[in-house]
């Protein structure tokens, strides 16, 4: 899993898969946005100090982590998982599910995050899965709109999720139907290492 995607869809941002070296920087940029949410009164949605390193490269063993770099920089980074029974319950294998969507504010230039979001739906496309799936705390009106406005529909509610030791909480479910997108096959940019994990 070593190659770099430059897909024009995401302009100037190079997509890769992330790797043990990035693991230090993978929960800065988790600290800085569960940060930048307090600061702005979004508080529950994730608190800074909550995952550590064990946690991305859990997720990198069963699932995957991608960053994103702008100008050399890191921009941003995002989980995509194949399934999520904590949230959605058993499913059939249609859908990817996006995690942890984080943006560097400090450097990533505007509109980083919905670059990322879309660039996980080429990825989940090009898996085969056609729904992209993803949850936000429930009451957080802020992300819901900003997803609901990147064309995702919310599907349902999840009470009492488990948390990463923390108290359970609710979510709410939104999905995305990947026939909708204009192409779903960024070219060249997903290849074979990036086949499903299961």
């Amino acid at each position: 899993m070593g190659q770099t995607c430059e897909d024009p869809r995401v302009n100037d941002l190079r997509v890769r898969p992330a790797t043990e070296a990035d693991l230090s920087t993978l929960v800065r940029l988790r600290d800085d946005a569960a940060r930048w949410m307090l600061a702005r009164g979004i508080t529950g949605q994730w608190q800074p100090g909550e995952l550590d390193e064990s946690h991305f490269r859990r997720v990198m063993t069963h699932g995957e982590v991608w960053l994103a770099e702008a100008g050399g920089r890191v921009a941003g980074a995002w989980e995509l998982w194949w399934e999520d029974e904590a949230a959605w319950g058993p499913q059939p294998p249609v859908a990817g599910y996006v995690h942890r969507l984080m943006v560097d504010r400090s450097t990533a230039p505007p509109g980083t995050g919905r670059r990322l979001l879309r660039s996980a739906e080429h990825r989940v496309a090009a898996a085969g899965r056609t729904y992209v799936r993803l949850d936000c705390l429930a009451g957080n009106v802020p992300l819901t709109t900003y997803y609901r406005g990147a064309g995702y529909r919310v599907v349902g509610r999840k009470e009492g999720k488990p948390q990463p030791g923390g108290t359970p909480k609710s979510f709410t479910l939104l999905e995305k139907d990947l026939g909708e997108l204009p192409e779903t096959r960024p070219g060249g940019c997903w290849t074979s290492e990036s086949s499903v994990r299961s």
